[in-house]
């Protein structure tokens, strides 16, 4: 199931790299010219828009997080158009002023939504003004929760290497989005996302299906990358782990009207969902279909969270089993929600058949905090504790249904019989049971009061459960 994303607003995603200015020059080309066979275009307007860095920041702003952009721009009308629409988006922006250098601008020609003719106009920038963006990324990531290095190779991303040990020790994840320089200068990133093109520069060649995994991996692994989020055009996106695990996203169903800026949208995605401490393969998802999304709209574009989360619950009709989260990644999504101060409410069981009594203790739960995380009994120590015939529903259905529900913020599987250890390693701020327990007798209490936490017991809901159920069930 694909998971919708919740409010971002406490979140704050910082950007680095080379922005751009994107202008569109719109007219009619109806007729040839005598002077040479070239169309003549009838201009009839233009567009001025964000590019490069500066599109990732807006796309993570239009789904409502909070983001900063740093980067460059000369002194020239380039550099200050996109200081003035970095300022009507409400994108906080940290520019360096490059004297003397000019500010990258893609200005293309369009007729009838089809592009004729794209003119770039770019310098070289300075080392000493990389410096100086870098340096202020770096005084950046103690405030931040999420990381984007959009480096288009123009020169505001000089050395990768020293922003991502600045961002790793501050425990902040780093999605990186390449260009041309070698994978290893991105050594250590949480997530590389280069294309097709980029991917296929990096190996020397395109590698069959087959071999795709083995190749991703080895790359992957000898550059220390947590994955590889392969974004391959039409074909979709494919995530790839070190340990060799592969998991491939077809194309979102959409008329393609302009793929530009899609690597924009899921490098923005991607970090937002690192803000919130998703799973690579839940952002990845989502990633995908913000990507899809933005090729139905002309130029360089955006999505909003609604129109996201629209398009995700259409996926999730359509989806297999859902990705489970990792331990590991929800230590990382508990550090961030703790930053925020967000209150951390932690509930346990088999949850076998989800009944009306779940539900309403799902939802009290979750109104004592801000995130609720449920543990859930794996298919063996289930049957341990259930006996012969239990779990009625295996755990990867058990898992889809609770990650529906918008009471539950994370689920995760344990195949101990009791959730002590886990309790241990989360410390959560509530721990809650069902109205069936004694408050004396719910397991791991005496671990969450050692280090000053809380324990309730919550309403039950009469004739409603499991057990219940599964006898009148046997009657007929």
């Amino acid at each position: 199931m694909s998971r919708l994303l919740p409010s971002v607003a406490r979140h704050h995603v910082l950007v680095v790299g080379d922005v751009m200015l994107d202008r569109y020059i719109q007219g009619r080309a109806d007729r040839v010219s005598q002077e040479a066979p070239v169309p003549v275009l009838q201009v009839e307007g233009s567009d001025e828009r964000l590019g490069g860095a500066a599109n990732v920041a807006r796309n993570i702003a239009s789904v409502g997080a909070r983001c900063t952009v740093v980067g460059a721009v000369g002194q020239d009308p380039s550099g200050r158009a996109i200081t003035r629409l970095l300022d009507a988006e409400g994108i906080r922006q940290d520019l360096v002023v490059a004297p003397g250098w000019r500010t990258t601008l893609k200005e293309r020609v369009v007729s009838g939504h089809k592009q004729l003719l794209r003119m770039d106009f770019e310098d070289e920038l300075a080392t000493a003004i990389a410096e100086q963006v870098a340096e202020r990324a770096a005084a950046l990531l103690p405030e931040v929760d999420a990381l984007v290095i959009e480096d288009y190779d123009k020169g505001a991303v000089a050395e990768p290497a020293t922003l991502i040990a600045a961002a790793r020790a501050h425990g902040v994840p780093v999605i990186a989005d390449p260009k041309f320089k070698p994978f290893g200068a991105y050594r250590g990133v949480d997530v590389l996302k280069p294309n097709r093109r980029e991917f296929e520069q990096a190996v020397g060649r395109w590698p069959a299906e087959s071999e795709l995994a083995d190749i991703g991996a080895r790359l992957a692994a000898s550059n220390e990358l947590g994955a590889i989020a392969l974004t391959r055009g039409e074909e979709g996106l494919t995530l790839i782990e070190p340990n060799g695990g592969r998991r491939h996203l077809a194309s979102v169903a959409v008329d393609v009207y302009d793929s530009t800026g899609a690597g924009d949208t899921v490098a923005a995605t991607l970090g937002v969902c690192a803000a919130l401490g998703w799973s690579w393969a839940e952002a990845v998802s989502a990633a995908n279909v913000a990507g899809g999304l933005v090729c139905a709209k002309f130029g360089t574009a955006t999505v909003t969270l609604a129109e996201l989360n629209r398009a995700l619950a259409d996926t999730a009709k359509r989806a297999g089993a859902p990705p489970r989260l990792p331990r590991s990644q929800l230590a990382h999504a508990l550090a961030q929600a703790r930053r925020h101060g967000e209150r951390i409410v932690f509930t346990n069981g088999c949850f076998d058949i989800l009944h009306a009594g779940h539900v309403g203790y799902l939802n009290e739960a979750r109104e004592l905090g801000d995130r609720l995380i449920v543990a859930v009994n794996d298919d063996d120590s289930a049957r341990r504790l259930k006996g012969a015939g239990r779990p009625v529903n295996s755990l990867d259905r058990r898992v889809r249904v609770l990650e529906g529900l918008s009471a539950v913020d994370w689920v995760v599987p344990f195949s101990e019989d009791t959730p002590e250890t886990l309790l241990a390693e989360i410390r959560p701020d509530v721990l809650v049971k069902g109205g069936d327990y004694a408050l004396g007798d719910v397991v791991g209490a005496d671990i969450v009061r050692g280090y000053g936490g809380d324990v309730r017991v919550l309403s039950v809901l009469e004739d409603c459960s499991t057990t219940t159920l599964l006898a009148q069930t046997a009657v007929f």
